[in-house]
């Protein structure tokens, strides 16, 4: 590990995080070591990837000397939050501030931060199209990464703005995956019309970013977007069938009536679904397949992706 360059990925026992460090470990001869940052090193998560060749290490993304320990010596940073673990917009920028602080005390010659779209640039608060949340935000969930861009660009490290796309895991571990209605047929519900929605196995926004460390020189300073696929609400529908042998219909909400259905951060998805659809052009067009498939060559289609997963897709 000594002769090889050093990547602190935060959030490692997670989704993009784990896709990460494992990308880094398979690509024996590629240069970089993996240093995985976990809150709890002990975790069984955490011993999985240390058993494949990891360096393990504490970090805390709410500790500023937790995280300037975990950066110490390292080449590149890749940088995450989690929303959904706190429902706090304040708090995520208050994480991405201090990972970004972690970055240029420590050294980092590249770091990328895994961001969204600040909403708020298209739709102000004084746009009543969709209601404002939390006092000052759109889509807070969105709006506190893309905010915090700005942390990252003005810290003097080489940084790259990485904006993601919907987890094709949602439809496993977010209720999101094909229900029964009342007439006991399947169908995935979605308030966004015949709009185009980009989507990706989380695995490969992990695989993503290590195609961009390994071209740190050509993305230091800009913002990419990364998508497996650009698909509507019943084209998934049509694949879900398929992949499922069961038939699948698409229900198209109202985002009104998205934000109706209750659930802790309904409001917010139906704020973001809505700015999804109604930018329908220019969000997709941020989250280019042919520059995601020149960084990530192996990266799967929806097809693929549901081939693999089918059986964990609960459907109830």
């Amino acid at each position: 590990m000594a002769d090889k360059k050093v990547i602190a990925v935060v959030g490692a026992t997670g989704a993009q995080g784990g896709g990460l460090v494992r990308a880094i470990l398979a690509d024996k001869n590629g240069g970089f070591a993996a240093r995985a940052i976990t809150r709890d090193p002990e975790s069984d998560k955490a011993k999985a990837l240390a058993a494949l060749g990891a360096e393990v290490a504490a970090g805390d993304v709410d500790d500023d000397a937790s995280m300037r320990k975990a950066f110490a010596g390292a080449h590149g940073a890749f940088c995450v939050t989690f929303f959904w673990a706190h429902f706090s917009p304040e708090q995520e920028l208050a994480q991405a501030k201090r990972m970004a602080e972690a970055a240029k005390a420590a050294g980092v010659r590249h770091a990328i931060w895994s961001s969204l779209d600040d909403t708020r640039k298209k739709v102000p608060l004084s746009d009543g199209r969709m209601p404002t949340l939390k006092g000052k935000y759109k889509v807070p969930h969105f709006d506190a990464k893309g905010e915090a861009d700005r942390f990252f660009l003005e810290s003097g490290v080489p940084a790259t703005i990485l904006l993601t796309s919907f987890y094709w895991e949602n439809f496993i571990h977010f209720g999101m995956g094909p229900k029964k209605g009342a007439d006991g047929k399947l169908a995935i519900t979605l308030p966004m019309g015949e709009k185009k929605l980009p989507g990706i196995c989380a695995e490969d926004i992990g695989k993503c970013a290590y195609g961009i460390f390994k071209k740190s020189a050509s993305f230091a300073g800009k913002t990419v977007g990364i998508a497996g696929e650009h698909l509507t609400g019943s084209q998934m529908a049509e694949k879900f069938a398929g992949a499922l042998g069961l038939p699948v219909a698409y229900n198209a909400v109202t985002p009104e009536a998205y934000r109706g259905f209750g659930f802790p951060g309904a409001d917010d998805l139906g704020n973001m679904f809505q700015y999804k659809a109604e930018f329908n052009e220019a969000f997709c067009g941020a989250r280019s397949l042919e520059f995601t498939r020149s960084i990530h060559p192996g990266l799967l289609t929806f097809d693929a992706w549901l081939a693999a997963n089918k059986k964990s897709i609960p459907i109830n």
